[in-house]
């Protein structure tokens, strides 16, 4: 594991961290404040339960809503056309000490891949159709050599743990504002229910620049396969050059910002430039840290800069 590696992985663990502390002060600090120094034992459970039935519900049906939408096939050693994929897939998985997902074909014209799944549905690994009328064998090998990368990290049970902070932080301001507090004559709860509510709006900012990094750090995983970084920098400049030619469709598919954080990159985003003219730019487009802030994808300049310290 080279330096970068190391300082995206200790990046992405304490940005976890600091988020679960905030989040944890919060849901405190506004407990203290309904019910004074003692906290009420039930105002925590309400919250909990909470939590607990929204996360259960995405872990319930959250694989088959995305397998709906983007009309995913189950990939068998039956069919000779598609072998080479669950060959590749289990090699991958060899060279990363990982056990093997199920591997499905996302039957749109979108090119893009993501890994999900839950231990109730499995691990499971998605390449689109559109994805492998473009890219080469060996591209499309270091794509999946990125996803086992989310498989290995467990980033799609990070995003399930910390996705739904913003939305408890806001129904906290909601629940806020019509507690019965006898504060509220002061108008002390419209203030601080207004206060949760631009907090929630900044964690979701931060849990954005959490999933930047992830995929930064998927992206490094490339290396575990022989040629890995200069393949998926190919790979990545492809997708965005090719992506323009789905736009009537891709925004559907896409579906919600959950899901668009499992993708390679971001289907709404593409350009219409020739892979190869994009990649020698991206090696020299310097990108500013705030340039991103709202995205939930690298900048692709950043992705093949950071390949190419590893090639």
């Amino acid at each position: 594991m080279n330096v970068y590696s190391v300082k995206l992985r200790i990046a992405s663990i304490l940005a976890g961290i600091m988020i679960a502390v905030i989040f944890s002060l919060i849901v405190l600090g506004v407990a203290s404040y309904l019910y004074g120094d003692v906290i009420s034992t039930s105002f925590i459970f309400i919250i909990l339960v909470f939590v607990l039935i929204m996360d259960i519900v995405q872990f319930l049906i959250g694989p088959y809503l995305i397998g709906h939408a983007f009309r995913t096939k189950l990939v068998t050693g039956s069919d000779p056309s598609t072998q080479w994929i669950l060959q590749d897939v289990e090699e991958v998985c060899s060279f990363n000490n990982e056990k093997v997902p199920a591997v499905y074909i996302a039957e749109v014209p979108i090119p893009n891949a993501f890994a999900y799944g839950t231990p109730l549905s499995g691990r499971r690994l998605a390449v689109t159709r559109g994805l492998l009328q473009i890219l080469d064998r060996d591209e499309a090998k270091a794509v999946i050599a990125h996803e086992i990368g989310h498989l290995k990290h467990h980033d799609v049970a990070l995003l399930m743990a910390i996705g739904i902070i913003p939305t408890v932080i806001f129904y906290l301001g909601y629940m806020l504002l019509f507690s019965g507090n006898n504060r509220n004559q002061n108008g002390y709860n419209i203030l601080i229910a207004v206060a949760l509510m631009a907090v929630s709006f900044m964690f979701s900012l931060m849990i954005l620049g959490v999933n930047r990094m992830r995929e930064s750090y998927a992206d490094m995983n490339s290396e575990s396969i022989p040629g890995g970084p200069e393949k998926l920098q190919i790979a990545l400049a492809k997708i965005v050059s090719a992506t323009p030619s789905a736009g009537r469709v891709r925004r559907k598919q896409s579906g919600s910002n959950f899901t668009n954080m499992l993708l390679l990159t971001d289907p709404n985003h593409g350009e219409s430039k020739g892979y190869l003219t994009l990649l020698e730019e991206w090696k020299r487009t310097k990108v500013s840290r705030f340039s991103t802030i709202f995205s939930d994808h690298p900048h692709p300049a950043r992705r093949i800069q950071a390949l190419e310290r590893i090639k």
